[in-house]
């Protein structure tokens, strides 16, 4: 069955001169007890669709459910039934940990007793700090605090919206573990980022770009269908070889990889060779990879 059903949503937002469109005609499903990563930089629409998911905010056009309900018409069955973390820190800053927590757990008429269980390996990590007021804290304590009251009225599915940006690369691993044990309760989660190596840690991802889905598939999947010779390369002067890569007739694509440049073969491209100045290595594309080569082809 489908926790959530996204059926040609189209959202536009006023600008002085005209509008920018948001999210141009989306569709696609995520099923029950999915980890569903949706994957893009800022700007993509992920931030909108999640708006309209947790019914925040109406699409101008289209239709979506949540759990079988519609987000419109049973837009408060909905909120009783999912927990959201937005990208921006929405605790109270003058509350203590323990107060937030008790707040949200009130609002839905339950306990934090009743529910320790899913929040116990993230609210151990904070609890030491449960009187302090949610605004000193960390920007990991902060994301981990924001996750236990989104998850202390037990949610069906759970919206999570970048929920590991600005924070230290220990925690994002962390936080992802918890994420994958929250799947193992029968959670559904959706979870946006625009960190291309988290996408590696979802069942499946949709890549979005300028409020298109450009493809939907399992991280395995997207690797398999990349189906271009790509290589890591590594020269004297990396500007002048991105240059003068970037002007080679069998190459699609030349971009900075890190400490290396990722170059890409064209499909038809006669047998090529590499400079002998430079080093090259052919490897296997990553999320990033397939995201690039998804861009170029949208373009």
């Amino acid at each position: 069955m489908q926790a959530i059903r996204i059926i040609d949503i189209e959202k536009s937002y006023p600008l002085k001169k005209g509008k920018t469109e948001a999210l141009k005609g989306l569709r696609f499903d995520v099923e029950e007890g999915e980890l569903f990563g949706l994957i893009g930089p800022d700007g993509a629409g992920k931030s909108t669709l999640f708006r309209i998911l947790t019914t925040l905010i109406l699409a101008d056009k289209g239709e979506a459910s949540v759990n079988g309900l519609d987000v419109v018409k049973d837009f408060m069955k909905i909120r009783r039934q999912v927990g959201y973390m937005p990208g921006k820190f929405s605790l109270y800053t003058d509350l203590t940990v323990e107060e937030n927590l008790n707040f949200f757990a009130t609002i839905f008429n339950t306990t934090v007793k009743e529910n320790y269980h899913l929040i116990r390996n993230i609210y151990e990590q904070i609890e030491p700090f449960k009187h302090f007021r949610a605004g000193k804290l960390s920007g990991g304590m902060k994301q981990k605090l924001a996750l236990s009251c989104a998850l202390i009225h037990r949610p069906k599915t759970l919206f999570l919206d970048e929920p590991t940006t600005g924070v230290d690369a220990l925690s994002r691993k962390e936080f992802w573990e918890l994420l994958r044990s929250l799947r193992a309760e029968g959670i559904t989660i959706m979870v946006s980022t625009p960190y291309m190596d988290e996408a590696s840690l979802c069942d499946r991802v949709a890549l979005i770009q300028s409020g298109k889905v450009m493809q939907i598939d399992t991280p395995e999947g997207l690797r398999n269908t990349y189906g271009k010779r790509l290589f890591a390369v590594k020269g004297p002067d990396m500007l002048h070889t991105l240059q003068r890569f970037r002007k080679m007739p069998a190459v699609e694509q030349a971009y900075p990889f890190g400490e290396v440049l990722h170059v890409v073969l064209r499909k038809d491209a006669p047998p090529f060779r590499m400079p002998e100045d430079v080093e090259a290595s052919e490897i296997a594309p990553d999320i990033e990879d397939c995201f690039i080569s998804l861009m170029h082809e949208h373009e």
